[in-house]
């Protein structure tokens, strides 16, 4: 460390973290619910924090939030009616709009100053948070999915870890109150952790969506900057297979640029390394 130098260190436990050099602070404040931080780094561009958790990075958001929606979006037959929980900075809005079939988008977010946050100083994904088929709505997301009488094709559960107040929406209860709002053929999608370095999460989020959902495939992206850098995401379906279902013809339509997914990914991303195997099967 140089004189003068200020580095961020994300403790993913007592031993190991993730450390990024602050090249210049950008943004701060203490919100209702959570501290706001943004700064720039020289490799990984503009970063965000949540409670000094990295939500994202300029340099590698597009492998979370691609992998995140894609696969859900291109299994389901017409996906017209979408729903997000939490994901105030954009990224993944911006990747479901990516798809003509969708006609709205409702955004649940508990935190209104992430969005506005993100609409100044994070436009590479803030600026999805202007299009007109989109609705935000301030809320607590586990209220919202109680309560709504809204019915969806798709759900993508796009929160920080589960600790502290997003806690619940890991639980058995949320997801079925998820089921509860989709339509027959829905699908809900959430992230699920790190195997690797959050193996006990990643086990219960599986486990608790197999409590609810006929069909639960666990899946993997590389996210650098995320712990370990392996990801693990879970869709949870009721009626559809992402491998026997896959969507074709909608594919070769696709006409916007992905940076990560495509075909070959959205195959090849179920295919699960004997450890992650052993540890949702055990």
């Amino acid at each position: 460390m140089g004189l003068g130098e200020i580095w961020f260190t994300e403790k993913h436990n007592p031993a190991s973290g993730f450390s990024l050099k602050v090249n210049k602070f950008i943004f701060e404040k203490k919100s209702k619910y959570q501290r706001i931080v943004i700064f720039d780094n020289n490799d990984y561009g503009r970063i965000f924090l949540l409670d000094d958790l990295i939500m994202l990075t300029q340099k590698d958001e597009f492998t979370y939030h691609e992998m995140l929606t894609h696969p859900a979006l291109f299994t389901h037959k017409n996906p017209k009616d979408v729903l997000i929980i939490g994901g105030g900075d954009g990224g993944t809005a911006r990747e479901i709009l990516k798809h003509k079939t969708v006609k709205h988008l409702d955004l649940v977010e508990i935190d209104k100053d992430v969005i506005e946050t993100s609409k100044k100083y994070l436009k590479f994904c803030g600026k999805a948070l202007n299009d007109k088929r989109l609705k935000v709505i301030i809320q607590d997301g586990i209220k919202f999915v109680k309560n709504t009488d809204k019915k969806y094709d798709l759900i993508f559960v796009d929160s920080t870890d589960p600790i502290g107040m997003a806690k619940g929406l890991f639980s058995k209860n949320f997801y079925k109150n998820c089921y509860k709002i989709l339509k027959e053929d829905g699908i809900l999608t959430t992230l699920s952790e790190s195997p690797f370095n959050d193996p006990k999460w990643t086990k219960e989020i599986f486990k608790n969506l197999k409590a609810v959902f006929k069909n639960v495939f666990l899946y993997l992206s590389f996210v650098p900057a995320y712990p370990s850098g392996v990801w693990s995401f879970c869709m949870a379906s009721k009626i559809y297979h992402p491998l026997k279902d896959f969507q074709e013809k909608r594919y070769k339509n696709f006409d916007s640029k992905n940076k990560y997914y495509n075909k070959e990914i959205h195959f090849a991303c179920f295919c699960l390394p004997e450890f992650v195997k052993d540890l949702i099967n055990a």
